[in-house]
């Protein structure tokens, strides 16, 4: 049987969801001012004809929805997309994804191809050692700046080289919508040598400054957390000298592996809020919370004294400023010393859509309030990340100022 399609503009998706052959198609040309096409299908499959009425159906509700006024509010986009109505956005990807082409991303967040001698360095050192860094894996876009010992992406620092270092696999249990990681809901099981491993090259390593991280793996019965103990341990006896931030999820709200870890001899403990209370349904996977992850930080905090606390929010997501300063004082208020402020970038189209590119002027402002605020120091740009310039001398000092303070009182 022949079906002839009589292509128009916007079609060439549609005609290719047909699973016929090239060979099997034969251009035929005729009087007509559009091209007819024969292709042969012996049975039809369902599965395309349905995904062909899907692109034509997500095509004219895109061209409905562009020429209408879309509802800003994250939260009732998502409601809106469970109650089967039209996505505001085009593609039809979801409430919350798909590319917005009003939204435009500006000169400020292009960066240099990250070079230096010690970038050079530590990027050479990483095949040998077998580490595995969040700064390679997810593209970071300071990755010279960090690993430069904050020198910028082409030049050298006179800080301290910065690394992340990934934890318990690649792949995660949860699926944050922020966030390009790979998911599963039983993942492969971590090495159970990794600590040791782990600790043995970093201490090899040239780094002053290590952060520690890890996906989510809810598979386990601790959420890893004993893993992140051992490794800080294990490193901290091979080379005590290293600072060590262990940036960690929120292990179900479980407080005593919180505890393990924070007790662990690690430097700084650090659990990302991510956004601003309105809008964790939307970023977050169900299982986290705000409360959930304020609770963390807040047991964290007060498991040995002059514990250091951080967190880290992402901007452009459809965030009122109000909601940003009640988050800001949320996180002082349970004792939160470090904060980091950052642009969201989306990933793939499948992610949520950026809703705004916030200005490095809107950026200062922030970092600003921070401090006024009470908080012992703040990262706040475009570019930022959570675990950015980590070893700051700042932050390395304020450590350091700390640790003779303690063993003066003891």
């Amino acid at each position: 049987m022949a079906t002839n399609l009589n292509l128009v503009p916007g079609d060439r998706v549609a005609a290719r969801s047909f699973s016929a052959k090239p060979r099997s198609i034969v251009q035929r040309l005729s009087s007509q001012s559009s091209v007819s096409l024969g292709v042969r299908i012996s049975q039809p499959s369902s599965q395309n004809v349905h995904r062909d009425a899907r692109v034509r159906r997500i095509s004219a509700q895109a061209t409905e929805t562009s020429s209408t006024t879309t509802n800003d509010d994250p939260s009732t986009l998502f409601d809106s997309q469970l109650e089967g109505s039209k996505s505001p956005y085009p593609g039809g990807l979801g409430p919350y994804t798909g590319r917005d082409p009003n939204v435009k991303k500006p000169a400020w967040l292009r960066q240099r191809a990250p070079q230096g001698e010690r970038y050079t360095e530590l990027k050479g050192s990483l095949s040998t050692l077998k580490l595995n860094t969040v700064c390679e894996e997810a593209q970071c876009p300071n990755i010279g700046e960090c690993w430069n010992g904050g020198g910028g992406a082409g030049g050298e620092g006179d800080g301290i080289g910065t690394a992340t270092i990934m934890l318990l696999g690649d792949t995660c249990t949860r699926g944050c919508r922020f966030c390009a990681v790979a998911t599963s809901k039983n993942p492969a099981p971590p090495d159970p040598l990794e600590p040791e491993h782990t600790a043995e090259a970093i201490a090899s390593w040239g780094v002053g400054y290590v952060v520690l991280t890890s996906v989510d793996r809810d598979d386990m019965p601790d959420g890893g957390s004993d893993h992140f103990a051992r490794t800080v341990k294990t490193l901290k006896a091979l080379k005590p000298e290293i600072l060590v931030e262990c940036l960690v999820s929120d292990f179900r709200g479980d407080l005593s592996a919180v505890a393990h870890v924070a007790d662990s001899g690690l430097d700084v403990f650090a659990h990302n809020i991510e956004t601003v209370k309105r809008l964790q349904r939307i970023v977050r996977d169900p299982r986290a919370g705000y409360e959930q992850s304020m609770s963390v930080l807040k047991h964290a905090k007060g498991v040995k004294e002059g514990m250091v606390t951080k967190s880290s929010i992402m901007l452009g997501l459809g965030e009122s400023d109000d909601e940003i300063k009640q988050t800001m004082q949320d996180l002082r208020d349970v004792g939160v010393d470090i904060v980091t402020l950052g642009q969201y970038l989306q990933p793939t189209p499948l992610h949520l859509t950026v809703k705004e590119y916030v200005t490095p002027e809107k950026f200062d402002f922030w970092k600003q309030y921070g401090e006024e605020i009470g908080f012992r120091y703040v990262a706040s740009g475009p570019l930022v990340r959570s675990s950015y310039r980590a070893g700051e001398f700042f932050v390395e000092s304020m450590i350091k100022e700390d640790r003779k303070k303690a063993e003066h009182l003891a």
